[in-house]
């Protein structure tokens, strides 16, 4: 099963894709779902970045423009580009600051003109945090520079993975395991299932979503016998969800949760850590998997991978998940826009 498009029913605003770092493997896989666009049903995108790297790894057409109102009749014959800057000499493979600082102006080219309506949504290439960290870049990641960008508190900014047949949502996300247990909440449990619904309904466009919550213990716990997050924790967030009218389970083992009949049960799975929600999802959608944000008052999705500086230049960069979030954020902007066609009518 792959990602399928929804139709835009108002004139079509293309997508904005930022290429992340020049040296990393964004430019070719943006590139290649350009490729891609008829086979895939892709909606229209323009590439913000440095056009010198697409060049660098990828011999097709591109179209330089300084209007993204010209990329929907540029996408049919061209890649269309917003450039940034020129970040001089780009060798693939091997970042250096200049290439950081250009993904990071690419970013906030892409995120404003996303949120000020020239596109319908925002995708994200992945970029090397190292090398923005180098430069002064203060967030843990692109999710919370870009919900700053929106005004929008980081702890509101909720990550899900998303696949053909699984949705996962990390209560907490990049914490050593040993600081996981004192990070849970009741509070936070709740605030998170309450984001998710609300995205699976507006962006996914499921009336009544089902929820599941993951145990934090083995075999969730066995009734306080290998530990009580269960009980103290879960269990409690679980009947103020319900109260609220939200449909939630759990909380389940997690060992059993992933598996082809339990997946049909439920449209996404809170786990409490990140492994707990990532693995699952690498290994039933590696190259489909989408990092979406939700909780933004912009569609925004990244494929869930890094930069692979390895793979840069070699041609051997799989664009299947680039595809996949190019391919949602169509999907969903779509959903949303749609909405706001009803509500106005």
């Amino acid at each position: 099963m792959r990602w399928s498009i929804i139709a835009d029913p108002r004139p079509v605003r293309p997508l904005a894709v930022s290429l992340g770092d020049p040296s990393g493997i964004g430019p070719e896989i943006v590139a290649k779902a350009w490729d891609a666009r008829d086979r895939a049903g892709l909606p229209p995108f323009f590439a913000v970045g440095d056009g010198l790297s697409i060049e660098a790894v990828w011999p097709g057409p591109i179209a330089r423009l300084s209007d993204p109102a010209d990329a929907v009749a540029a996408f049919p014959d061209a890649l269309p580009v917003i450039e940034v800057q020129d970040t001089g000499p780009i060798t693939p493979g091997a970042p250096d600051l200049a290439g950081a600082r250009c993904s990071l102006d690419a970013l906030e080219l892409a995120v404003g003109l996303t949120r000020s309506g020239t596109a319908a949504a925002l995708v994200t290439a992945p970029v090397a945090k190292s090398q923005l960290y180098a430069i002064g870049f203060t967030h843990p990641g692109q999710t919370e520079f870009v919900a700053e960008r929106c005004g929008i508190a980081r702890e509101n900014a909720v990550m899900m993975l998303a696949g053909p047949t699984l949705r996962t949502v990390p209560v907490t996300t990049h914490l050593p395991l040993v600081k996981v247990r004192d990070a849970l909440s009741v509070e936070l449990i709740v605030q998170r299932a309450r984001i998710t619904w609300r995205g699976l309904v507006r962006d996914f466009g499921i009336e009544n979503p089902r929820i599941v919550i993951a145990g934090f213990n083995p075999h969730a716990g066995e009734g306080g016998a290998l530990g009580t997050e269960e009980i103290d924790l879960i269990q409690p967030a679980i009947e103020r969800l319900a109260a609220e009218g939200i449909n939630v389970g759990g909380p389940f083992a997690s060992d059993t949760l992933f598996h082809a009949r339990a997946r049909a049960t439920y449209d996404a799975a809170l786990c409490l850590y990140h492994d707990q929600a990532l693995i699952p999802i690498k290994t039933l959608h590696f190259d489909e998997g989408v990092n979406m944000t939700l909780g933004l008052p912009i569609v925004r999705t990244s494929p869930d991978h890094g930069t692979a500086f390895a793979l840069a230049g070699r041609n051997e960069a799989d664009p299947g998940a680039m595809i996949a979030a190019i391919a949602l954020a169509g999907q969903c902007a779509a959903r949303r826009a749609g909405a706001e066609l009803a509500t106005a009518g």
